[in-house]
């Protein structure tokens, strides 16, 4: 019986699979795909926060959130030193607004605050000077007390037209658990007289038209006979 011969297998088929077989145990040994340490990946980064004491602008006014009373010997009712958030240390007047001297002054060299004081008596309804410094004292406890109180927002634009170091400003309080404009409730309680400089408003309210405002809420001062209006 004829047997058909083995057909022999070429080198080179044995090679191929010896190759073969070593891919497959080096692939076998790698690690799984989400085994041990995480790829890399690219996490977005927040929006960079303010930077704590950088005020904001608007209306053409620098805007500081968080200020604090200063202490300071010239605090008034209508000025007053103020801590910045960043720490300076600035001395501030309200626009729009004037209270009475809260005492009797003589400076050196002679000068008093007399005839200011008169003045200011004259404007708040004809009553005495006494009466206009016990007016300015009221005043003076009412803004520092609530200045004193809690952190308030304070808007200027760093013009001192005396070129006093004191520059003009609005302050923003909470009054009734409302923001309001400290110049604003002064006027309400009876405690200053509309005078020095003015100015249109942070929020575009025109400086007229604020004025008149003012006067309307120191009408309804005197027909209430509040602060100084009902001496």
């Amino acid at each position: 019986m004829n047997r058909r011969p083995v057909a022999k297998t070429s080198w080179f088929t044995v090679a191929l699979l010896i190759a073969a077989a070593a891919v497959w145990v080096l692939d076998q040994r790698k690690p799984p795909e989400n085994s041990g340490k995480p790829a890399a990946r690219h996490v977005e980064k927040p929006a960079a926060e303010a930077t704590p004491g950088k005020p904001e602008h608007t209306g053409g006014f620098e805007v500081h959130h968080h200020c604090t009373l200063a202490e300071a010997r010239h605090n008034d009712g209508d000025s007053f030193m103020v801590r910045l958030p960043d720490g300076r240390k600035e001395e501030f007047r309200l626009y729009f607004v004037d209270t009475p001297e809260s005492a009797f002054k003589r400076y050196s060299g002679g000068e008093t605050n007399h005839e200011r004081i008169r003045q200011q008596a004259a404007d708040l309804g004809g009553i005495t000077p006494e009466q206009a410094v016990e007016t300015g004292k009221k005043a003076k406890s009412f803004t520092l007390g609530l200045l004193g109180g809690a952190p308030f927002t304070l808007h200027t634009r760093w013009d001192s037209p005396f070129h006093d170091g004191r520059y003009h400003a609005f302050v923003q309080v909470t009054w009734d658990k409302r923001t309001r404009w400290l110049h604003e409730l002064l006027i309400e309680r009876g405690l200053a007289r509309i005078k020095t400089k003015g100015s249109d408003l942070p929020d575009g309210t025109p400086m007229a038209r604020h004025r008149e405002k003012l006067r309307e809420s120191e009408k309804a001062a005197r027909r209430a006979a509040i602060g100084v209006w009902g001496l």
